[in-house]
């Protein structure tokens, strides 16, 4: 019983090391972290930083101390349930075998997990409640269409550092004595 507890201690705190190291920031498919934020009324957005998006859905003021929208009836009702999906429920009656999601059969539980995942999806694609994956696109496009503006100009600020460093090395190359140089401004974009 003595070395049992020793070899437990050691197992839990090798299952814990993995999970300290983790990171606990969002981040997206592209790898950007992503800072999504709900906002009620005027609040301002809170600006992104450090390479982060920061995407803000706007609710109404009323909605800031309730309990959100999606939750605050019974989506199983039958009053909310559309007659389609009550007609679609007699289409697997008697079904068994694998993928049939039913007791009958071997296999017929393989289908459950299945459309519980398909059921999930098709709520969460036309729930009215706030869509990030939607908000995050639409800013990652706003910001790609300032991406190449900003490369020529940075591109025009190098090239004039540049003439500056040349024209610099020629002179001292030349032995002449350089001119006191004003500071040249770059071109805003």
């Amino acid at each position: 019983m003595k070395r049992l507890i020793p070899a437990v201690l050691l197992a839990a705190s090798a299952l814990a090391a993995p999970a300290q190291a983790q990171d606990t920031g969002l981040t997206d498919p592209a790898g950007e972290r992503v800072n999504q934020i709900i906002v009620y009324g005027n609040d301002p957005c809170p600006a992104s930083a450090d390479g982060t998006i920061t995407v803000c859905a706007r609710k109404e003021e009323e909605e800031r101390f309730r309990i959100p929208k999606p939750l605050r009836d019974n989506p199983n009702a039958p009053a909310n349930q559309a007659w389609s999906e009550k007609v679609r429920a007699y289409e697997t009656v008697g079904a068994s075998g694998v993928n049939s999601c039913s007791a009958v059969g071997s296999g017929g539980a393989s289908g459950c997990l299945t459309r519980l995942i398909d059921r999930a999806y098709a709520e969460k694609k036309i729930a009215p409640d706030v869509q990030f994956g939607k908000l995050i696109e639409e800013e990652r496009a706003r910001r790609l269409q300032t991406i190449d503006a900003d490369a020529a100009a940075e591109q025009g600020r190098v090239e004039q550092i540049e003439k500056e460093y040349e024209a610099r090395l020629k002179r001292e190359r030349d032995g002449v004595e350089a001119p006191a140089v004003t500071p040249t401004t770059s071109p805003q974009p």
